[in-house]
Parts: structure tokens; sequence; C-alpha cells
């Protein structure tokens, strides 16, 4: 073994030129987590998980952290998914991983008490339209997003006036992929969402995120904004609660919640495989994460 871990990326984040403040961040992020797992003795590398060129059986243990187009090549993931874990370990497991791709992951968790929004599943080749799955559910409001996906991608903000325009593109995918639709909820306009890391099943840090003006996603790619924030011990109640129903304990976790039309915190998203984590606003989390890694697997 050459090397004890080898933290995860995509293979526009290797080497890119120039570097945009989006990429940096990528960089600073990465470079927290290996001069972390560094301090504790080990010998890190980073490499895109598709490499061609590296021979996985030279590390022991392989950390996902910023694998950003793996839902853009979701059959050649599952398939290097597959061969890797053959030759070395995956942080977080590869059960994990393979539950928390798809969204059905959701309805787990809901069964188990931890709240969500309304949500139905779209299931391909399902003869259906946009205006029934409105007027069945009786919602007038709804976000229409793949069950594997990230970054908002293919996510539409439908109401009764623009269904028709998303019909074509509703019916196009649903040949091939689940969609998801819940019910829209009106406090991600003006309270945003939060984004919670629990580190070995402990609350870190959070970070509040907003959309911006005139949208309703908070991701940075469309604008969105992100500021550190003091989680309430509601919220980090509900974060490490909703983390605990996992199967396998993850090492790492962002949990993303938001407060639903009822006035109760509600999970928008559980985060298991390659979740920003915001180690630059807390890199003592980063240092937390690589004490649990060397404790969990016998360093």
């Amino acid at each position: 073994m050459k090397f004890d871990i080898t933290i995860l990326t995509d293979h526009r984040y290797v080497a890119p030129t120039p570097k945009s403040n989006y990429v940096q961040n990528v960089f600073k992020e990465d470079g927290l987590i290996k001069k972390a797992l560094e301090r504790e003795g080990l010998i890190v590398n980073r490499k895109s998980w598709d490499d061609p060129t590296y021979d996985w059986e030279n590390t022991r243990y392989a950390l996902f952290r910023t694998t950003w187009d793996y839902f853009h090549r979701f059959d050649e993931f599952q398939q290097w998914l597959k061969q890797v874990q053959q030759k070395t370990t995956l942080i977080n497991a590869p059960e994990t991983i393979a539950w928390n791709m798809d969204k059905h992951y959701l309805v787990d968790l809901n069964k188990k008490g931890v709240n969500i929004a309304p949500t139905a599943f779209v299931e391909p080749e399902t003869k259906t339209s946009l205006a029934e799955l409105h007027e069945r559910f009786g919602w007038k409001k709804s976000v229409l997003k793949p069950a594997i996906g990230g970054t908002a991608r293919h996510t539409y903000l439908l109401n009764s006036e623009n269904l028709q325009n998303h019909e074509k593109v509703f019916k196009s995918l649903l040949l091939k992929e689940t969609w998801l639709l819940q019910a829209f909820q009106e406090s991600i306009l003006t309270r945003g969402e939060y984004s919670l890391m629990v580190i070995a099943g402990k609350y870190t840090h959070a970070v509040e995120k907003k959309p911006k003006k005139g949208d309703f996603r908070v991701q940075d790619d469309f604008g969105g904004s992100a500021r550190p924030y003091h989680a309430t011990p509601e919220m980090i109640r509900f974060a490490e609660m909703t983390v605990s129903k996992c199967t396998i304990p993850p090492d790492y976790a962002r949990v993303d919640i938001f407060w639903d039309n009822d006035g109760h915190l509600a999970l928008a998203e559980l985060e298991l495989i390659e979740p920003e984590l915001w180690f630059r606003f807390n890199p003592e989390a980063a240092n937390l994460l690589a004490t649990q890694i060397v404790s969990r697997y016998n360093f």
C-alpha cells in the first residue's frame, strides 16, 4: 500500500486552470481534510474517481469528498463503485452510498419518524401528467426533481400556470428515471434552508442557505448564498436524530432542513456521499472527521 487514504474528487477539480472562486473553495475544503489526516500521521493523496491510470489497490481507504459529476454519469459511476470496493475500503460505506444515491431513502427515514415534505414518487413509464398529479394531491405549488441527482439538476417549481410548460421534459425523462414530486414549502423563500454538519453522529456546525431573489434554489450554482449559522438546540436534535436512523452509522453527514408549511422542522436532504461540508467555516470539523476515521478504522 502506498497510501492510507485517497481523497476522491472529479476530473474537473484535479488541476483546473484558471481557478474560479468556486474551484478555490473546492481546493480549500479538500486541503483542510487532507492536512487534518496528515496530522494524524496518515499518507494521503487526492485523485479523480474516474482516473484510468490509478491503481486503487494502492490505497487502503477512499474518502468521498468532491465527486460532483457522479449523477451526470450515473451508470459509469455505479460500475466504478462495484469495481473499486473490491480493491479498497470506501468512506462512507458502499451500502450507505448506494442507499443515499436514490431519494427513495426519504421514505425509509419518514417511516422511522423523520418529518419530510409531502412527497410522491413517479416511477418510470407511469401513465400520468403533472396536471393529474397536482389534482390528485391537491397541491397548488410543487417541486419536481429526479430521484437521482444533485445541484438542482432538472429541478422545477411548478404551479397551475406552468404545468404544461414542463410536461414535455417530464414525459421524456419519465421514460428512463423516477421523478420526485413534493409539495412546495413556502419557508424556503422566506427563511431559506439550513445545512447541519454531523461528524461521528454529533453536530459540529451549520450554514444558512438562501435563494437569490426570484429563485427557489439555494445552491450557489444558481446564485444562492451560504453563511455560517448557529443552529438552535431543536435543529441540532433533529439533525442528530435523523443521522441516527441510518442503518450503518456514517462517519460524516450533512442534514439539510427547513420549516414545513405547518411550522415543523423537516428534512430536505440527507447527504452522505459527497456533501459540501463547509470546513472553511469551521476547520475544527475537518480535524474531528480525521480523528473519527483514525479511530473507527484502526489506523
